[in-house]
C-alpha cells in the first residue's frame, strides 16, 4: 500500500508542479551607462540635474515579456560601465572612493546605496511615478548584493548585477503586484550623460505553474490511485 500512496504522491505532485514555475520568453537587450532610472516613466522633455533629459538618458524599457503575468525574474549581465567615462567596472559595480555610495529619490522613484555603475532596475505600474511618494530606499551594503531573491516594491530602486550569487547560483527577482513596466540603468549620483559603456542583460520570465481545478484534481487522483491498486493486484495474481 505504501507504494500506491508514493505512486499517488508524485503523480499529483508532478500535476500540481510543486516547486516548479513555468518558464515564459527570455529577451537580450543592450542597457547604456547613460540609462538614467529616474527618468523611468517620464515623459520626453523631463530634466534631471547635471543636464540628463529625456529621451536621451532616459533608461531602458524592457519589452518582450509580461510583466504583469510574471512571478519573477532572472538576468544574465555581461560587459561594463563608466559613472564619468573613464572608470569602468562590471554588472556588480565597483566601490566610490572605497565605499558604496547613498543616492536619493527623485520624481518619486526611490533612492539606494548601492555599488557605482552597477546594473539596477526599477519596475512600474502604468501611472507616472510622480503621483505617489518614494518608496523607502534599498542599502545594499546591509542587504548585500549576494541574495537568493529579493522583492522589491514599485518605485524602489534594486540592484540586479550579474544576476548570480558570489558562488554562481541564479538570483531571483520578483515582480511587485500592479507592475506592468521594467526599466534597467545604472548607479551613479548625477549626470548618466557623461557615462560610458553598458551591459549586455538577458531577462527570463517566469510564472507560476498553473493549479488544475480540484474536482479534476480528485478524479485524476482517484484514477491514479486505482490504476496503481490495480497494477499490484495483478502483479500477484
Amino acid at each position: 500500500m505504501k507504494s500506491i500512496f508514493f505512486c499517488l504522491l508524485f503523480v499529483v505532485g508532478s500535476f500540481f508542479g510543486f516547486g516548479n514555475d513555468a518558464q515564459g520568453a527570455t529577451v537580450s537587450v543592450f542597457v547604456p551607462g547613460s540609462a538614467n532610472p529616474y527618468l523611468a516613466g517620464m515623459p520626453n522633455g523631463t530634466t534631471a540635474p547635471g543636464g540628463d533629459s529625456a529621451p536621451g538618458q532616459s533608461p531602458l524599457l524592457v519589452t518582450g515579456l509580461n510583466i504583469s503575468q510574471t512571478n519573477y525574474l532572472s538576468f544574465s549581465a555581461t560587459g561594463s560601465a563608466s559613472y564619468n567615462g573613464s572608470s569602468f567596472y562590471g554588472p556588480d559595480g565597483g566601490l566610490y572612493f572605497g565605499s558604496f555610495f547613498s543616492r536619493g529619490s527623485e520624481n518619486g522613484i526611490s533612492g539606494l546605496r548601492v555599488t557605482v555603475s552597477a546594473l539596477i532596475g526599477v519596475f512600474l505600474d502604468s501611472q507616472l511615478p510622480t503621483t505617489t511618494l518614494a518608496p523607502s530606499d534599498l542599502d545594499f551594503e546591509v542587504l548585500t548584493r549576494d541574495f537568493l531573491t529579493l522583492s522589491p516594491e514599485l518605485k524602489q530602486v534594486f540592484f540586479i548585477g550579474d544576476g548570480r550569487t558570489s558562488s554562481s547560483e541564479i538570483q531571483k527577482f520578483y515582480v511587485p503586484n500592479g507592475a506592468t513596466r521594467l526599466f534597467l540603468g545604472t548607479a551613479d549620483g548625477s549626470q548618466w550623460v557623461n557615462n560610458g559603456g553598458g551591459f549586455n542583460t538577458n531577462i527570463t520570465s517566469y510564472s507560476q505553474a498553473a493549479v488544475p481545478e480540484p474536482t479534476s484534481m480528485a478524479i485524476f487522483g482517484l484514477s491514479a490511485l486505482g490504476f496503481a491498486y490495480h497494477s499490484r493486484r495483478k502483479g500477484k495474481a
